[in-house]
C-alpha cells in the first residue's frame, strides 16, 4: 500500500465501489484502473473497486450509475451527455436521469468523420448526392445503446443521406459496435467507406495513408443543423494531420471530444471529493501512460489541466465542486455573470 501524507485527503472506512469502464481493452478501463489504485490507497484497509466492462455502445454505463448498480462510469463524447439529464434523443427510452453528476472532464481531441475509397472519385457530400454510389459504409450500430452510431447516423442525416437514401443507391451500412471493428472492415475490403471517431488512432492513420482514403469535409449547413437541434459543435482536422492527398487542407468535421467521469448526486460527499482529488492531484500517473504517444495523437490529451477538468458538460457533484473551489480551479465559475 502506498504511503499517504498528512496533507492528502483520506477516508477511514472501507468502501466497495463499482466502476463501468469500456469493452475491456480501451482507454476507459485504463483510466478506471489508475483511479482505482489511487483511491484505494487513501480509503479504508478493506476498500475495493470492481471495474466492469460493457457489451453495448456506452448507454449502459450511465444507466447503471443512474440506477445505483454502479457508482462511477466514464462516457464520451461530452457534447452528448447533457441530453441524459432531460431524457432526450438517444436517452429517450430511459427517460430523464437528472441525478447524474460529473467529477471531471478528461480532455481529448476527437472528431467524427467520413472517408471513402479513392476509386469512387468522391470528394464531398455534394459529389455523393450527384454520383449516388453504392457504398458499403462501415460504422457503429445505431442500436439505441451506441453513442458512436447515434452521432454517425445523425451526421449523415444532416447531410441528407438517410439509411433509406443510401439503400436506394444500392449501398448499405456495415454495422459493428467498436471503432476498431469498423476500421478493420474497411481494411479487409468488407466496406468502401468508414464513418467513425477515434481519428488519433494508428488504425485511422494506416487507412488514410496506406489506402489513400479521401476524407469528406462536413458541410457547414449540416453542422449548423446539428448545432441547432442537438447543441453539437463544429470542429476540424488540421492540414497535414495525415500524410495523404486528401489532408493537404483543413478538414471540417463534427466534434467528438472529451471523456466525462460520471457519478450520481447521492454519492457520499467525501467519496466524490477524494475521487476528484485523485483525478487531479495524481494526474501525472495517467499522463505517464500516454507520453510515448505525441500529444495530438494521444487518445487522452496531456498535460491534463485542472481548470479544464473542472468544466464538464454535466453539473459537478458537490464534492467535486468543493475540491475545485478549495484549490482555485473554478475561477471561470466565480467570474461568471448569470
Amino acid at each position: 500500500m502506498a504511503t499517504t501524507t498528512a496533507s492528502e485527503p483520506s477516508i477511514e472506512r472501507s468502501l466497495t465501489l463499482n466502476f463501468i469502464g469500456d469493452w475491456g481493452q480501451a482507454n476507459f478501463h485504463r483510466i478506471c484502473s489508475w483511479l482505482t489504485q489511487e483511491f484505494c490507497d487513501r480509503a479504508g484497509p478493506r476498500s475495493r473497486v470492481g471495474i466492469w466492462n460493457m457489451r453495448g455502445g456506452g448507454l449502459e454505463g450511465l444507466e447503471y450509475v443512474h440506477s445505483g448498480e454502479a457508482q462511477l462510469c466514464i462516457a464520451t463524447p461530452a457534447m452528448l451527455l447533457p441530453s441524459a439529464l432531460t431524457g432526450e434523443g438517444l436517452f429517450a427510452p430511459l427517460g430523464p436521469m437528472p441525478s447524474l453528476r460529473a467529477l471531471a472532464a478528461l480532455p481529448q481531441r476527437d472528431r467524427m468523420m467520413l472517408a471513402i475509397h479513392p476509386k469512387f472519385g468522391i470528394h464531398s457530400y455534394a459529389d455523393l448526392h450527384r454520383v449516388k454510389p453504392a457504398l458499403r459504409i462501415a460504422t457503429s450500430s445505431d442500436d439505441g445503446t451506441n453513442f458512436i452510431g447515434y452521432v454517425a447516423m445523425r451526421l449523415m442525416e444532416a447531410h441528407g443521406i438517410t439509411k433509406e437514401v443510401l439503400e436506394s443507391w444500392g449501398g448499405s451500412y456495415v454495422f459493428t459496435t467498436r471503432p476498431e471493428q469498423a476500421i478493420e472492415n474497411m481494411r479487409v475490403g468488407n466496406a468502401d467507406a468508414v464513418l467513425q471517431e477515434a481519428i488519433m488512432t494508428p488504425w485511422w492513420r494506416q487507412l488514410m495513408e496506406e489506402h489513400k482514403l479521401v476524407p469528406i469535409p462536413a458541410q457547414a449547413d449540416a453542422i449548423a443543423r446539428l448545432t441547432s437541434q442537438h447543441g453539437w459543435q463544429p470542429a476540424s482536422i488540421r492540414a497535414g494531420f495525415w500524410n495523404s492527398e486528401g489532408n493537404k487542407e483543413e478538414i471540417p468535421a463534427l466534434d467528438f471530444s472529451d471523456f466525462l467521469v460520471v457519478v450520481r448526486d447521492d454519492l457520499p460527499d467525501d467519496v466524490a471529493y477524494l475521487l476528484t482529488w485523485c483525478l487531479v492531484e495524481q494526474r501525472g500517473a495517467i499522463e505517464a501512460q500516454y507520453k510515448h504517444i505525441e500529444p495530438e495523437r494521444s487518445p487522452l490529451s496531456y498535460p491534463l489541466e485542472p481548470a479544464k477538468m473542472a468544466k464538464p458538460s454535466l453539473p459537478l457533484h458537490p464534492g467535486a465542486e468543493r475540491y475545485y473551489k478549495e484549490h482555485g480551479h473554478l475561477a471561470w465559475l466565480n467570474s461568471r455573470v448569470d
